[in-house]
């Protein structure tokens, strides 16, 4: 702005009495152009509009002279037109944005008080302001719609809007619709806390239940861990005025990710989960689910159920989730998408997620960036989240604020998503119910995320066994001298004359009666008739992994599908490379050509969505493929628009989804288990850029994937895509840590394949959908074999095959005299069978194997495939991941359990290592062909 300003120095009607003035009118415009008159928004656009201001030297002078002079009339209506006067305006303009800007942080919304002294940028005085000034009428920018006040009252209704029970973020958003949306929301005349007797009345009964059972649970079952929510129980009513307006507003549904503080208190008092259940979940006697083997702890179950509100019933569900705080946010958003893709073109109205956060999970999980991270793009958009952080002011045990966070308040994470942060009072129902209400309406107006940052405190430590003031004495002084919300809020209206202490009382007389009785207390639960999708999984209750399917196609079928995605939009120029990638694929179609992996996976999506199942894909690069085998989507290199041909094989076709992801593991593969778990009948893929990438998301791996069912009885159908292969790349991009997977493998939860022909991959992801058995899947995808002269297939594979668990000698040896019987898995068969080729004559007795399904194991497979060599005496196990990786000490179990007593079985393979692999080229090929030669060559060491 000086910048500007030295050019208009010699101009007196412009540098004179006016120039202060018009400087922070500019100023205002600059920041935001609705802030100013439209008059003056008007005039500034035309001066600055297209134009460098040194280009522009004398026009722009005689233009701010003459709104000088027009200023001079306006300010002479107000209150006759004296430098002073300009000033003074001037300051007042400064003020009122100020307090929009930074008023947040003066206001009155901590239960606990403010541990800070207000900033003296607050003071009037700071502005050149005295108290002659306070009777002055100002131009209140439209405050309460009004156009002039005295300055008194500005600052009264400034402090009321922004310094009470909630404080605003929304200055720092650059859409300046956005803005005046919030702004006018917060300062119109109609906004007022204020709200009729009756809903006040049911404000005190949710408190009421809110802090009810959380005393009934601590007298009854004394000593148990339950996370309680004392301190915050204005969640409860956050909560069920979200369930009743978005049902209003014609939502469908309302999905709900939250960590274990208050999860009790929501299952009773807003789901509708029976008190009786939960009693019987304290005393060591629940009932386990369908598919639930071990089950989990009570303040980790989720729970669903049908809400009457007055738009209609509401399918409410909070998902089950692990101690790992945060990371249902990404499995919450990834299951509203799917709910919202089924929905069709009005999905984001009609469901939407809320996610519960703790003050320091929020401020300290990197899992929440990515989430947000996620929150506008193409692939993982779900139309705005409204985020309630229970802000107990304390972290996870005993940590204070400034050792919990580098940020002044634990929501700045929020800002990278320029999402508006209300920061409200917990013990101020009313103020809780008006921010609740705008979040609501914002994240419906504007489909973006939106916070709410609900200022409590924790009355207990962070479990009930927890004494929080051995280091937490003053924080803990203080609270044990306050009142409880519910208390507070009965007081009030006692002293407003909308209840009697007895009415109080017998609020909670009754709700304690319920609760003995085991009825529900929430608001009217409906039957599930009223949500069709609740029995969608049964079929794939206690499936077999080895039913019968036929996943062939025919050659029609193909080559129909291939002709299709080989049409392209007119003036659809391709890359060389991947025209030739692409002419070669319809000579494969053709059968001129043996067919490699794109192809397959290619045919297996094709003809999958051709079945009208759905298809989704996402992770690093995917359209392409890392490994530029896939081009599943196609880029024009005219103009760099996309065309994805798996979207128009036909008009009645499954869906495609196909998006290259953010550089994210954990929250991805989060978001697409969520997803999976949520439709039974789409493949939903993750793919790691490289194998080894899928150590960033071990949490997802653990908690959910691999024991989701267990657990909690959820079934997915999640594939991921692992790219595994030791090919001299460096300890970061060989493995994709096969031995971790095999770890996890039990009571039939996953599954694990390392397919190595195209054909393999295409049958078996079609059995991933078409056989009616619905869980994870694991695949150690290939790299080098994309391309391996060896590692294709035929037509008639794709045609007349089907996923082959373990594939047998390819060679015409004689099997009675084979003795050495070698097995193997991935891409080290290549490796095997071209030695054992270049010295055949010596090798007629060794027999080399694949194994494709390494989980569940194929034990009926395996064994009759040893049964074919009836002279062997040496079974060797062969694999180029160390001896403590990969597959040895996690299976040698099932190989041992099949041979006979004579054959003596042996390891060959790398010695263990600390890391995946070595770093040096010229070793890595030398440790291979060692393996190699160990298996084909060397004697056995016996078990």
């Amino acid at each position: 702005m000086s910048k500007l300003l030295k050019l208009f120095q010699d101009s007196s009607s412009l540098y004179g009495s006016n120039a202060s003035f018009i400087e922070s009118l500019y100023e205002k415009f600059l920041e935001d152009p609705e802030s100013v008159d439209p008059s003056w928004q008007k005039e500034f656009s035309a001066i600055h509009d297209g134009v460098e201001y040194e280009a522009a030297h004398s026009p722009i002078v005689k233009r701010f002279a003459q709104l000088a002079i027009k200023s001079q009339g306006r300010l002479a209506e107000l209150q006759g037109f004296t430098e002073e006067s300009v000033k003074k305006q001037s300051a007042v303009a400064r003020l009122i944005n100020h307090y929009r800007v930074r008023g947040h942080q003066i206001a009155q919304n901590n239960p606990l008080g403010k541990t800070t002294p207000p900033p003296p940028d607050f003071d009037p005085a700071y502005y050149g302001l005295s108290a002659p000034d306070m009777d002055t009428l100002f131009d209140a920018d439209m405050l309460r719609g009004i156009d002039r006040l005295p300055l008194r009252d500005i600052i009264t209704s400034l402090k009321e809007i922004y310094c009470g029970s909630i404080g605003t973020e929304y200055m720092h958003i650059v859409d300046t619709t956005i803005k005046r949306w919030i702004r006018n929301h917060l300062e119109s005349p109609k906004s007022t806390l204020a709200i009729e007797p009756e809903k006040k009345r049911w404000l005190l009964k949710l408190l009421t239940a809110a802090e009810g059972i959380e005393n009934y649970l601590h007298t009854r079952f004394v000593g148990q861990k339950r996370f309680s929510l004392e301190g915050g129980e204005s969640l409860i009513t956050v909560l069920d005025e979200l369930v009743q307006r978005a049902g209003e507003k014609g939502v469908k549904e309302v999905v709900i990710g939250m960590a274990h503080r208050g999860r009790l208190n929501v299952l009773i008092n807003v789901l509708g989960k029976s008190p009786a259940i939960l009693f019987d979940e304290f005393a060591g006697l629940p009932k386990l689910s369908p598919g639930v083997i071990s089950g989990d702890v009570k303040y980790h179950m989720g729970f669903s159920s049908n809400i009457a509100t007055p738009g209609g019933p509401l399918h409410l569900t909070l998902a089950f989730n692990p101690s790992h705080l945060e990371i249902i946010d990404p499995v919450v958003e990834g299951s509203v998408k799917a709910r919202q893709d089924r929905a069709g073109a009005d999905g984001e109205k009609a469901v939407i997620p809320v996610l519960i956060h703790g003050d320091a999970a929020f401020s300290g999980q990197g899992i929440i960036m990515e989430t947000l991270n996620m929150s506008q793009t193409r692939a993982f958009s779900t139309g705005g989240t409204i985020h309630i952080v229970i802000n107990n002011q304390i972290g996870f045990t005993t940590s204070n604020p400034q050792d919990a966070r580098s940020t002044l308040y634990c929501t700045d994470v929020a800002s990278m998503i320029q999402a508006p942060v209300f920061h409200v009072n917990g013990d101020d129902p009313e103020a809780v119910i008006f921010v609740t209400k705008m979040a609501l309406d914002f994240r419906m107006t504007f489909n973006r995320d939106v916070v709410i940052d609900l200022i409590c405190y924790r009355r207990l430590g962070h479990n009930e066994a927890d004494e929080p003031s051995a280091t937490q004495p003053r924080m803990y002084k203080k609270i044990r001298k306050l009142k409880t919300t519910r208390r507070l809020y009965a007081d009030r209206l006692i002293s407003e004359g909308v209840i009697t202490e007895e009415q109080a009382a017998e609020m909670e007389e009754q709700y304690q009666k319920q609760l003995d009785a085991g009825q529900v207390v929430s608001r009217p639960v409906l039957d599930h008739n009223h949500y069709s999708y609740t029995t969608q999984w049964n079929q794939f209750l206690h499936g077999k992994w080895d039913t019968p399917c036929d996943t062939s196609v025919s050659i029609d079928h193909i080559r129909f599908c291939n002709d299709r995605m080989q049409r392209l939009p007119a003036g659809f120029e391709l890359h060389p490379r991947v025209a030739k990638i692409m002419d070669n694929r319809r000579k494969m179609a053709a059968g001129a050509m043996p067919l490699d992996w794109g192809f397959a996976e290619n045919m297996a999506y094709a003809t999958l969505l051709m079945e009208k199942y759905n298809v989704r894909l996402t992770g690093q690069d995917v359209g392409r493929g890392t490994f530029f085998h896939r081009h599943a989507v196609l880029h024009n290199q005219l103009n760099g628009k996309t065309h994805t041909p798996l979207k128009h094989l036909d008009k009645d076709q499954g869906q495609t989804q196909i998006f290259d992801s953010l550089l994210s593991e954990a929250a991805v593969l989060g978001f697409e288990y969520g997803y999976s778990s949520t439709v039974p009948n789409t493949l939903v893929i993750w793919e790691a850029q490289f194998g080894d990438f899928a150590n960033g998301a071990q949490v997802v791996i653990d908690q959910f994937i691999s024991s989701g069912e267990t657990k909690w009885g959820r079934l997915s159908g999640l594939v991921m895509f692992l790219p595994h292969g030791f090919e001299g790349q460096g300890p970061e991009h060989s493995s994709a840590r096969l031995e971790r997977y095999l770890q996890l493998c039990a009571e039939h939860n996953i599954q694990v394949c390392n397919p190595t022909t195209p054909a393999q991959i295409f049958h078996l992801l079609r059995r991933q959908l078409i056989r009616p058995y619905r869980k994870p899947l694991i695949v150690m995808t290939p790299k080098s074999l994309l391309r391996h002269k060896l590692a294709v297939s035929t037509l008639e594979d794709l045609t007349d095959g089907c996923f082959q668990t373990i594939i047998s000698e390819q060679d015409p040896i004689n099997p009675k005299k084979v003795t050495r019987f070698i097995l193997c898995s991935g891409k080290v068969y290549y490796d095997l069978l071209e030695a054992r080729r270049k010295d055949k004559d010596n090798l007629k007795h060794v027999a080399i194997t694949r194994i494709e399904q390494l989980y569940p194991f194929p034990i009926e497979a395996f064994r009759a495939e040893l049964a074919k060599y009836p002279a062997m005496k040496e079974f060797v196990w062969c694999q180029e991941e160390p001896q403590n990786q990969g597959v040895w000490y996690q299976s040698k179990h099932h190989f041992a359990d099949s041979l006979p007593a004579h054959v003596t079985m042996s390891y060959s393979g790398r010695e263990a290592s600390a890391a995946p692999a070595v770093g040096n080229f010229r070793v890595h090929i030398e440790q291979q062909k060692a393996v190699v030669e160990s298996a084909l060559y060397s004697k056995s060491s016996g078990k």
